[in-house]
């Protein structure tokens, strides 16, 4: 089965069921300004809490590199996500693997993958108003499945069309938030299960989330 991050993590249950399906990872979300925010010391709980085998990523928004490293020391993290507007020499000062989220409106939004150094790109849709989490595609014909970086993707991803969008794009590897969710924050169990059992459908690639 495809590697698989389910993000936007706020409480063991739905962790549990996020891992008793078959995630290879979670989100934390240390991001304040989204509704999907969690306190270190929460995702350090919830984190305890799980089998060593489930990566837990950290996702960050222009946060200094301070404060990310108290959240990596803390869970602890075994990766990190800089979802804001973070430079490739931002990047390149922390010890663990490093994905670099791009937000895609056009082909010019891929023209700066060359410029960073990094274990993969989280490939979500553009949006003036937020970072991630807005529960739409973008184009997917504009990567033409030529990359030769590491693609986990992302935006508007759910049980109806993520055998499509691994066809169309062959990721590494998939992150979904919104679309297993109830509400911002608060994950569908039912919505898990379904996913999950359409991806059983995909194979292994053998991307590593940390």
């Amino acid at each position: 089965m495809i590697p698989t991050k389910i993000c936007g993590i706020t409480n063991l249950e739905d962790a549990i069921v996020a891992v008793e399906n078959g995630a290879s990872a979670i989100g934390f979300i240390f991001y304040e300004e989204s509704p999907r925010a969690i306190s270190i010391q929460k995702a350090k709980s919830i984190s305890e809490q799980l089998s060593e085998s489930i990566s837990r990523i950290g996702v960050f928004v222009n946060h200094d590199k301070v404060f990310i490293d108290k959240c990596i020391q803390s869970v602890p993290l075994n990766m990190i996500q800089l979802h804001g507007d973070e430079t490739p020499k931002f990047c390149n000062q922390f010890s663990l693997p490093v994905l670099k989220a791009l937000r895609i409106k056009n082909q010019d939004s891929l023209s700066i993958m060359n410029n960073f150094n990094v274990a993969g790109f989280l490939l979500d849709t553009f949006s003036n108003d937020q970072y991630g989490g807005t529960g739409k595609i973008f184009d997917w014909s504009l990567l033409n499945g030529e990359s030769k970086a590491s693609i986990i993707l992302s935006g508007g991803l759910n049980s109806n069309n993520i055998l499509n969008a691994i066809t169309a794009v062959n990721p590494s590897a998939i992150d979904i938030n919104s679309g297993v969710e109830l509400s911002p924050g608060v994950k569908d169990h039912e919505k898990i299960e379904l996913l999950f059992k359409n991806l059983k459908k995909t194979k292994s690639t053998g991307f590593n989330f940390g």
